[in-house]
């Protein structure tokens, strides 16, 4: 898979997607991660890409010329532009799922106070990470590349590994444990060490539908 972010901010992408699972995956050729500014489209010498929202009000809006220019440098035949913003569909693990299928993405960051609705025409969709405001979408691309990078066919070593956390079913993915068996007075479930696949379960179907009820009851 192919990912482009189109960012003023490369770094603030490109860093925590460089180590551990996604890195390795990005070192094997699995993920392909490309960046594109809209402050190298800038025309002016000062590269100018943002200004004053017409009508007034706080903050500036990223303007629409560099950033169309900056999705254009990257979008292929077959890309799907997404605009990570507060306004669009909730990102979640179905989304996640549905994404991981495509063969190029370009991730579109908005910044400052937002973007000239304009650019908003070069869209094939909206993602939210849910209902509040960040700084900018950097965030929400590492969010959303992490989430679909588990997804593909061989970053994770098992392949059923994703098949079985939270959000996979419609319950939260059971409490697990390692070793010791007692910590701090606090011991591992009896059922988890008796080799009784079946017992086993049966006791992480009830547990996670207790933690659903509990964490989450607006999944049931």
């Amino acid at each position: 898979m192919r990912v482009d972010v189109v960012t003023l901010f490369p770094e603030l992408v490109d860093g925590p997607l460089s180590g551990s699972i996604v890195g390795r995956a990005r070192s094997r050729g699995i993920l392909e991660l490309g960046f594109s500014n809209p402050r190298e489209f800038a025309k002016d010498r000062h590269r100018t890409v943002d200004d004053r929202p017409y009508g007034g009000g706080p903050g500036m809006l990223m303007m629409a010329e560099p950033l169309c220019q900056a999705i254009r440098a990257v979008k292929k035949r077959g890309s799907k532009v997404i605009f990570l913003t507060p306004r669009g569909r909730k990102f979640d693990q179905r989304l996640a799922r549905e994404l991981s299928k495509e063969k190029r993405l370009v991730l579109v960051c908005g910044h400052y106070e937002g973007v000239d609705e304009r650019a908003h025409s070069l869209a094939d969709d909206e993602i939210s990470l849910g209902d509040f405001v960040l700084t900018g979408g950097e965030p929400a691309a590492v969010a959303v590349i992490d989430a679909l990078t588990r997804l593909l066919p061989g970053t994770l070593k098992k392949a059923d590994a994703a098949e079985k956390e939270s959000f996979t079913e419609p319950l939260l993915e059971a409490p697990q444990y390692t070793r010791p068996a007692v910590w701090r007075g606090k011991k591992v479930p009896a059922v988890l060490m008796s080799g009784d696949h079946a017992a086993i379960e049966a006791w992480r179907a009830k547990e996670a539908l207790k933690l659903t009820k509990k964490n989450r009851p607006d999944l049931l």
